[in-house]
């Protein structure tokens, strides 16, 4: 027998006489999230990970002028490197005219089963690229390198992937876990402030939601945290990256849609829907839409008013939009109301928000009226500035 020859030997009874057949399947994923300070460092892990596979490396054109670029370099020195590939960058790119480029390209450059797909750029890029991976042959590995700080925290994490699509953000996807994630803290050194504070809102989204103690962590390094200083951001991405790990753990496919980290996110991605995915940003829609959902839990006397106020206070200390008119993009409120109309109806009748009670406690509410959100809508509007449909 030839040396990489087996033989498989089977005993299959047949079933006895039945209306249907049982099926029971089970999967367990496993893979590491590394945080390290240095490009020199990522690099070395990323080559770890590979593990001899070649890879082929997906980014975005701002990360194609930035130093991360230069893993590709390194790749390529050590004869791993499949091919690279740029799309342009933004909400915009995550569609399916992207992925299906994209699909092409891989079965053009012959990408084997064994070979790695690396995302290399920030959450559009990890979403879309994770996609990809899942679908490409029924899956093939992929390594998540995120180069934002939203990415470092959030998207880069957790395994749900997918691309926009005009109905709906996010509404084309899968459950699909990374081989490894890979969060360079040098790689934030070149992020723009306003790109800084649209992650810094999904840490602290975790923080409201689970955990008391990174919440006033970052009520202590506001200043350095938007200045993306490593020595404070550091933590924050470990801790928020451990948080949203356990979190996920706990429900990785989404079996019981009652889940905390959707906090912020009910309003947050009709917010993001009405305004063509790009004008407002992923972190400050998130922002947003946890002002709304605090709004709506001290309107129902479950928050405290002065702990209300307090996490809104740290938002706004951070930069990012408590009132609908600081949105880049101002949507009508009727227009709001009208995606999450279209939630609803793609989620089988159901709209869920997330209240907040204390740090650390929330409320999965699935009986919020349309009322309620329009008068918390209201509640974010100046007197002095006209929004159609109010």
């Amino acid at each position: 027998m030839a040396e990489n020859s087996y033989i498989v030997r089977d005993r299959i009874p047949l079933s006895a006489n039945s209306s249907a057949i049982e099926v029971s399947l089970e999967r367990r994923d496993t893979y590491r999230i590394h945080v390290v300070p240095e490009a020199s460092a990522a690099a070395d892990v990323l080559i770890g990970e590979l593990d001899g596979r070649r890879a082929a490396v997906i980014t975005e054109r701002t990360v194609a002028s930035l130093p991360a670029y230069r893993l590709t370099e390194t790749l390529d020195q050590r004869g791993l490197l499949l091919g690279s590939m740029v799309v342009d960058a933004g909400e915009r790119s995550k569609s399916l005219d992207t992925a299906y480029r994209l699909l092409d390209w891989l079965a053009q450059l012959g990408l084997a089963r064994r070979d790695v797909v690396v995302a290399l750029g920030g959450g559009m890029i990890m979403d879309t690229v994770g996609w990809v991976a899942s679908a490409f042959m029924r899956g093939v590995p992929y390594i998540n390198v995120p180069t934002t700080l939203l990415a470092q925290v959030d998207a880069g994490i957790g395994g749900k992937v997918a691309v926009d699509h005009n109905a709906a953000k996010n509404l084309v996807g899968a459950f699909y876990q990374p081989r490894a994630v890979i969060s360079c803290l040098e790689f934030l050194e070149t992020l723009d402030p306003r790109q800084a504070r649209s992650g810094l809102a999904e840490a602290l989204k975790k923080a409201i939601i689970a955990s008391p103690e990174l919440f006033e962590y970052i009520e202590r390094h506001t200043d350095a945290l938007v200045g993306c200083h490593s020595s404070a951001v550091g933590p924050l991405v470990r801790a928020a990256s451990a948080i949203k790990t356990e979190l996920v753990g706990r429900d990785p496919y989404e079996v019981d849609l009652r889940r905390p980290l959707n906090f912020g996110h009910t309003v947050g991605h009709a917010v993001e829907t009405t305004t063509g995915y790009g004008p407002v940003l992923h972190g400050e829609a998130v922002a947003y839409g946890m002002v709304v959902a605090l709004d709506i839990s001290r309107a129902r006397g479950l928050l405290d008013a002065a702990l209300a106020e307090r996490i809104v206070d740290l938002i706004r200390r951070l930069g990012l939009p408590v009132r609908l008119e600081q949105l880049r993009s101002v949507p009508r409120i009727d227009d709001v109301l009208g995606a999450l109309d279209k939630i609803r109806e793609i989620r089988d009748g159901s709209l869920r928000f997330v209240l907040p009670v204390e740090l650390g406690t929330t409320l999965i509410a699935e009986d919020v009226t349309e009322d309620e959100v329009r008068q918390a809508l209201l509640r974010t509007v100046s007197d002095d500035v006209p929004v159609g449909g109010r």
